[in-house]
């Protein structure tokens, strides 16, 4: 096996002017979509079971063994065009065992090849084990749902199975914010994710400013779709998800960049307030809307079983195994061959966007050709 050379080329801090992970920037780089991005399934633990988790279908109690590291490491070094990676579970940091055997050497990896990094994790464990990967990670990753200990202990222990002591929930909330604090101020780029479901909507501002008095540089903010725990779960109207965008434009803080994703509002379609929000969201300063990844730059890999997949929370099944072909090349079966691919395979320069992903086609837009549309205003 031919093993790739690399330049290492110190990697700047990501910015709203400078988001790796948006597959527009490679589209329009290379003219079409490239695999640029590797997201990586370290685990499928987890010391929490919140109502929306996207892969709560897969998490268990006791799980296998891994793959061997270095053939996920030569797979990454396969990818020609690699420009991030990020780490997901379950709880990545759930084992100590884990950080230092695979997250450490993983990101010391990305590092040294001058590749942007990102862990998803909630934040809730002891801080000396998120203290190890401060040298090495661009963007800590973790949800934030809540106003209080009240909202964190309903949304995060909805599936767990058994009771859990309101105390044990306090304990776990109050190191999350902590942790959150202490690492920003070592210097850790923290990026907290609301969801905008049932519980959120009209909470919005009020979880901003938990997020910034935690010290997070941005807030990300993305639609909850149906998807494994979620699948039951109140779904709002597309005029409530407009109104809780706008609600939280009016009272963000301007210095915190906000990043919105997976949003259903598309410059093509003949709807006024969809446009009108798309129109504020392009004017607002630190405001940005990054293109779905999943499918478009991104795969998943499965780190016990060495499956890919477009995303590790939709219902779509492997397309290729690490064991058996490169990433790159899996990566182009499912672009050039997938029918699920061609159907949501679009792209608007005028507008910036790579169309609805696959949960956003599903849920609003069943029946819609988006290849066939031009945004009508901007």
């Amino acid at each position: 096996m031919k093993i790739l050379k690399h330049k290492s080329v110190a990697a700047a801090p990501v910015s709203p002017k400078d988001d790796p992970w948006d597959p527009i920037v490679s589209l329009r780089e290379f003219g079409h979509h490239v695999l640029t991005s590797v997201e990586l399934t370290v685990t499928n633990l987890c010391n929490m079971r919140c109502e929306h988790c996207a892969v709560g279908d897969s998490l268990v109690l006791k799980e296998p063994e891994q793959i061997p590291l270095d053939l996920i490491l030569r797979r990454l070094d396969e990818v020609e065009h690699l420009r991030t990676i990020s780490i997901t579970g379950g709880e990545p940091t759930f084992r100590k065992q884990m950080v230092d055997e695979k997250i450490v050497p993983i990101l010391k990896y990305a590092k040294e090849r001058g590749i942007r990094s990102q862990i998803n994790s909630n934040l809730t464990l002891d801080y000396e084990r998120y203290e190890k990967l401060l040298p090495y990670l661009d963007v800590m990753h973790i949800s934030f749902n809540y106003t209080n200990e009240q909202d964190f202990y309903e949304v995060g222990f909805a599936n767990s199975g058994h009771p859990v002591k309101k105390e044990v929930a306090s304990k776990l909330y109050h190191a999350m914010m902590e942790n959150s604090r202490k690492l920003s101020e070592a210097g850790m780029y923290i990026s907290a994710e609301s969801m905008i479901n049932y519980r959120t909507h009209d909470k919005l501002p009020m979880i901003h400013k938990l997020i910034t008095e935690m010290g997070c540089q941005r807030h990300e903010v993305h639609p909850m779709y149906a998807s494994n725990f979620a699948k039951g779960l109140p779904v709002l109207s597309l005029n409530e998800m407009r109104q809780a965008i706008h609600s939280l434009l009016d009272e963000r803080n301007k210095e915190i960049w906000m990043l919105f994703g997976t949003l259903p509002f598309y410059a093509c379609n003949d709807n006024e307030a969809d446009r009108a929000l798309l129109k504020r969201l392009r004017q607002e300063p630190m405001v940005t809307v990054r293109n779905d990844p999943d499918g478009r730059n991104r795969v998943n890999v499965n780190m016990f079983t060495g499956d890919v997949f477009v995303t590790d929370f939709a219902d779509i099944p492997s397309f290729g195994n690490v064991h058996e072909e490169g990433l790159d090349d899996i990566f182009a079966k499912w672009l050039n061959d997938h029918p699920l691919n061609q159907k949501v395979n679009c792209y608007c320069e005028a507008a910036s966007c790579c169309g609805p992903n696959l949960l956003v086609a599903d849920m609003y837009y069943k029946d819609i050709d988006f290849k066939s549309r031009k945004a009508i205003t901007l």
